[in-house]
């Protein structure tokens, strides 16, 4: 069976710029780059990945697609530009040359705006995308799930993808109000969510496979496994497991699933959603 990792990291580490890795998260704190994560696709049976943006930045966006262009593996890019931006479609139209580029995210996660994704402006970016058939990755937190609900209605025909269940509150144990937005965001069937970045919302140093049940079953009962995908995260995921660990979590959320369900969400969806 064949695997693809949808969700994944490069980067070459700048402290003026990756203000975001702290002092507790030093293990990350060095380059990240293609011969640091081939080998553990290769260990893991995984034939290519999905380069992810970290930083929001044009440059960003054309070091990741320089990258892909030398690595085949490297089956496509999520990059960033400013979605907000009036000459948005001029940056899309530019970016469009690059067949490895399959869509764009932005850190919604840390916009203390409560209406982020509603102000006109970003609606208007998010339009632009279907023009060129672009993705959008949903990178938010919880207390962001009803602003999120609501966007997503703007755009029955855009293709979206939750980033890590939406970062569940997994050390509280706050379950509820999570599982009802997710539920209600599975309704829109042109959404897909990644299982990605569980173990980073745990205990960072003693959590185990089990703690993460609720949340995968849910994930796969209200999307269907015809709308889920597995990402590793990394190399954040260094932040509380290796990639085997993370590629086991996924194979103990697989196991309930049949042959069939399970490469499509190991392989297939991701091939389909990114066109990759």
């Amino acid at each position: 069976m064949q695997r693809i990792d949808a969700h994944q990291h490069f980067w070459e580490y700048r402290p003026d710029r990756d203000t975001w890795i702290t002092d507790e998260m030093s293990v990350i704190r060095r380059d990240f780059l293609p011969a640091d994560l081939k080998p553990l696709l290769e260990a893991q049976g995984i034939a290519g990945c999905v380069a992810v943006q970290a930083d929001q930045s044009e440059s960003e966006t054309l070091f990741l697609l320089d990258l892909a262009a030398r690595h085949d593996w490297i089956r496509g890019v999520v990059g960033w530009i400013d979605l907000r931006a009036p000459d948005v479609g001029e940056r899309l139209a530019y970016f469009s040359q690059y067949p490895k580029l399959k869509g764009f995210r932005h850190i919604v996660q840390d916009e203390a705006d409560p209406r982020f994704l509603l102000h006109p402006d970003w609606l208007n970016g998010i339009d632009a995308l279907g023009r060129y058939d672009y993705t959008y990755d949903i990178l938010v937190k919880p207390h962001q799930l009803a602003m999120t609900d609501e966007f997503i209605a703007h755009f029955p025909q855009q293709r979206f993808i939750v980033d890590h269940l939406a970062k569940p509150l997994v050390r509280s144990g706050e379950r509820r109000e999570w599982a009802s937005a997710m539920e209600a965001i599975a309704q829109h069937r042109q959404v897909y969510c990644k299982l990605s970045g569980l173990i980073t919302e745990s205990d960072l140093t003693s959590w185990k496979t089990t703690d993460f049940d609720y949340y995968i079953n849910h994930i796969i009962e209200v999307f269907g496994a015809d709308r889920i995908l597995f990402g590793s995260d990394w190399p954040v995921c260094l932040l509380a497991g290796s990639y085997r660990d993370v590629t086991a979590l996924m194979e103990h959320a697989a196991s309930q699933l049949s042959p069939a369900e399970r490469a499509l969400v190991w392989y297939t969806n991701a091939v389909n959603f990114y066109k990759l």
